[in-house]
């Protein structure tokens, strides 16, 4: 009956691992702030996907059957945040240059990010379409949200802490600024295949 767990948790961890908007973010935010500052964009992006993939599992995923049109409407919503934050790592000052107000994600904005953020969303679907086990009932895509949770965060974690050692290498200005529009360009790159994919459930 459990023989789902660890082929699952091989998934969340791989999944949240790869590269994609939140995990370029994460180096980017590591980098620039370091990770204790980075720490609750972390947090934010395990929680916060945890609970949509727990919304998914619960209701959402058949809301989005029935809607697929629903899908057009969050890629152009997600193309443009998108877009929106890669002006911004691209534009970061460096730390000494920096405005008092310049900061990092916080918790809440990571955890609402997720819901513009289509890899986030395609995993959350993956995780409850093939691995929720029925007989559990309302259980089943709670276990999996929690289940996600658990792999997910080391897996961002190692972002964030990629993003610190690589700060030691972006000593000048010039340099942050050149790794800032590299991750921006990546983060746009990102663009490509949720613009290019197909959004049927």
């Amino acid at each position: 009956m459990y023989s789902f767990i660890l082929p699952f948790l091989a998934f969340a961890f791989v999944s949240s691992a790869t590269p994609g908007p939140n995990n370029v973010m994460l180096l980017a935010s590591g980098a620039n702030f370091g990770f204790r500052r980075t720490l609750p964009h972390m947090l934010g992006i395990s929680i916060g996907h945890s609970f949509q993939v727990a919304l998914i599992g619960l209701g959402l995923l058949q809301l989005f059957n029935a809607y697929p049109a629903s899908f057009i409407v969050m890629k152009f919503l997600s193309a443009a945040y998108l877009l929106y934050l890669a002006y911004k790592i691209a534009n970061a000052a460096p730390p000494a240059d920096a405005k008092p107000d310049s900061k990092p994600f916080t918790f809440l904005q990571a955890a609402a990010f997720q819901w513009v953020n289509p890899k986030a969303l395609f995993m959350a679907i993956t995780a409850q379409s093939q691995y929720a086990q029925p007989e559990f009932g309302i259980w089943g895509p709670i276990a999996i949200a929690l289940l996600f949770m658990a792999a997910n965060f080391p897996a961002v974690s190692i972002w964030g802490y990629m993003g610190v050692q690589i700060k030691s290498l972006l000593s000048t200005p010039r340099r942050l600024r050149i790794f800032n529009y590299a991750m921006a360009g990546i983060l746009i790159a990102t663009l490509y295949p949720m613009l290019t994919a197909d959004f049927t459930l």
